[in-house]
């Protein structure tokens, strides 16, 4: 798990969900409020929000729940942005 400082300020969300479906999630905008997307790993059927503006502090809890569902990592992530 990466700390803060590693993580990148102004991160891409069009870019991350691209890499998040490369690795095996399914994004759907549907069925929610706002500007939410919803990412679901195919292989377990559970599923993350993602909010559209994304500071540090949320990047990390969120890939620290992507990492508990997927076992995907932020390493994973960033080969694929």
């Amino acid at each position: 798990m990466p700390s803060l400082s590693e993580l990148p300020d102004n991160l891409n969300i069009n870019k991350f969900t691209k890499a998040l479906v490369r690795l095996g999630f399914v994004i759907s905008t549907k069925g929610g409020k706002g500007s939410h997307i919803k990412a679901t790993f195919i292989k377990t059927q559970k599923s993350v929000t993602i909010q559209h503006k994304m500071s540090k502090n949320v990047l990390y809890y969120l890939l620290k729940e992507i990492e508990l569902i997927s076992e995907v990592t932020w390493e994973d992530i960033k080969k694929h942005l």
